[in-house]
């Protein structure tokens, strides 16, 4: 994992990974530990499902482009609907970001993230599941889960890299990291080689993007989102 190459990072290479079931794949280093606390889960009455594991570049590309041209919904920080009509480039693009990665940007990418969710309580929960944050709070399907989560999740080495709202990504309590290998893929995720990426790419809104790769790569690739006093 010391040589991880450019291509690994933004998710242009798939050699680390293996199969996980269900169509999912994680990194081979990150499928053991995550089998171990969906065990543990399941002994304590938690369906611990994958919703989402390994994305590759295209893959990000083509969720992007989709929301771009309004073929999928756009949601505000709190989860609720956009009005796509109304909205700016500007708004469109901090719209997808706070939900969705830029093709390269995602730790999806790694295959040692993942998005999960209680299947069984899910299923037995009488709304439209959705992937909010309201879903796993007191009153959603998934709060016994993000419950057991917030108690047992370290110990297996993963946690939540969007706990908080720092003005970038959005929170998700869903999402989950291995931190041991995760970490590897963030020492080596630099501006240069994500703006080469982008800038090859057939993401949609490429010319308005690319003048801004580097605030964005900041507040939303890095995740460092924006200081108290830049919160509008």
């Amino acid at each position: 994992m010391s040589d991880l190459s450019e291509k690994a990072w933004l998710g242009q290479l798939n050699e680390h990974l293996v199969d996980a079931g269900n169509g999912h794949r994680l990194h081979k280093d990150t499928i053991s530990p995550f089998l171990a606390m969906q065990d543990a889960a399941q002994k304590d009455g938690i369906d611990l499902q994958l919703v989402s594991s390994y994305r590759d570049f295209d893959r990000q590309t083509a969720i992007f482009n989709r929301k771009w041209n309004g073929h999928a919904q756009l949601l505000d920080v709190t989860g609720a609907p956009l009005a796509f009509d109304t909205l700016s480039d500007n708004d469109k693009l901090h719209a997808i970001l706070t939900w969705s990665a830029l093709p390269g940007g995602s730790r999806h990418h790694w295959g040692t993230d993942v998005d999960v969710y209680d299947r069984a309580a899910v299923k037995n929960w009488d709304g439209d599941f959705s992937l909010v944050e309201s879903e796993y709070d007191k009153g959603g399907p998934c709060f016994a889960l993000s419950s057991w989560l917030d108690a047992n999740m370290h110990r297996f080495g993963f946690y939540r890299p969007f706990s908080l709202n720092k003005g970038g990504v959005a929170v998700e309590p869903w999402h989950l990291s291995f931190k041991p290998t995760a970490s590897v893929f963030e020492k080596a995720r630099n501006l240069h080689g994500f703006t080469l990426a982008l800038e090859q790419s057939d993401i949609e809104g490429k010319s308005f993007i690319l003048p801004q790769l580097p605030t964005l790569y900041n507040r939303y690739v890095l995740n460092n989102g924006l200081k108290p006093t830049e919160f509008a």
